[in-house]
């Protein structure tokens, strides 16, 4: 039986290695909140090809090594830095899905607001799309949770205009609506087709959104 004394050296070590612990992993935390912040400003600025390892360092004010030292590669950080710009465009889509709306109401309204944060952050929200994983790897699950959270506000309003509809069919509808109003307003905020006004694509894309959701609607 050891010691009382014996169990009392190991007791205090071992509190003394969890406040250790502790103080390292808050200063982990610190260097990836500054390196987040100075990547997500290098993504805003001039979006993805912006982001510099030895410039984001050097605005954070750390050695270049600390940057892998806080991620584990430039994919890490920059998923990061996407992982927060698709909580700030959920959070945009949360606040103009009224539930109590019709739905084909629903649909509009969360077109405009898709619209409206696009054309307001374009490099972040670019970035979302341009981003590419190294070859061979996938974003992780966490990542993919995130993406899938902005499509189960496209959910609801397909369920309400299909009731009835598989969790597949529905997952899939979704998409592909989400998928159409992308593709306007990525096209038309990139002036890659025609040159046009931000007045002029939001009529556009209402149009359009309100003829899917017609096409949808089930209960006509």
């Amino acid at each position: 039986m050891p010691a009382v004394n014996d169990v009392q050296d190991k007791s205090e070590h071992g509190s003394e290695g969890a406040a250790l612990e502790t103080a390292a992993g808050r200063r982990q935390r610190r260097l990836q909140d500054a390196l987040l912040v100075a990547a997500e400003r290098a993504i805003a600025g001039a979006g993805l090809p912006g982001l510099k390892a030895r410039e984001v360092a050097r605005e954070a004010g750390c050695a270049l090594g600390a940057v892998y030292t806080a991620f584990a590669d430039l994919d890490a950080l920059v998923l990061a830095v996407n992982a927060r710009t698709l909580d700030a465009l959920d959070a945009h889509l949360r606040a103009a899905a009224h539930p109590e709306a019709e739905p084909a109401a629903q649909v509009v309204a969360l077109a405009e607001a898709y619209f409206d944060y696009a054309a307001s952050h374009r490099p972040r929200w670019a970035a979302l799309f341009a981003h590419r994983m190294a070859a061979g790897r996938e974003p992780p699950a966490w990542y993919l949770e995130k993406q899938a959270e902005l499509f189960r506000h496209v959910e609801g309003a397909v369920a309400a205009l299909r009731p009835g509809l598989d969790g597949a069919e529905l997952a899939g509808l979704a998409r592909a609506l989400f998928s159409a109003v992308h593709g306007v307003v990525s096209l038309g905020l990139d002036g890659k087709l025609a040159p046009v006004a931000e007045a002029a694509l939001r009529r556009h894309l209402r149009l359009v959104a309100e003829a899917m959701a017609r096409g949808l609607d089930a209960r006509a």
